[in-house]
């Protein structure tokens, strides 16, 4: 992730030397290692949201904490539900 955020921050401020130059950088997104490192960073990303989701839920009721083991399965359903065809949608390049 943190090389991700580098990178972004690095053509980001590229973009000040004009556009030639920015989009002569943009090779290095259409490259598969990056297009598969996304996968991952969409994944990073996914978790954390729907696991926050979950920490705020028995952070703000109390009472749920017995549904402790529930609430984590949940989280990894609806990852899974939301992540699988996102997944696949950005893979879709390998097939072309």
């Amino acid at each position: 992730m943190f090389l991700f955020l580098l990178i972004h921050i690095v053509d980001i401020s590229i973009i000040g030397w004009g556009p030639v130059v920015f989009n002569k950088l943009l090779f290095l997104y259409r490259n598969p290692i990056f297009r598969v490192g996304e996968v991952g960073l969409v994944a990073a990303v996914l978790y954390h949201a729907i696991n926050g989701v979950r920490i705020c839920i028995m952070d703000f009721w109390p009472e749920t904490m017995g549904y402790h083991r529930k609430f984590n399965y949940a989280v990894g359903i609806i990852f899974t539900v939301l992540f699988i065809p996102a997944a696949v949608y950005m893979l879709s390049f390998i097939v072309k």
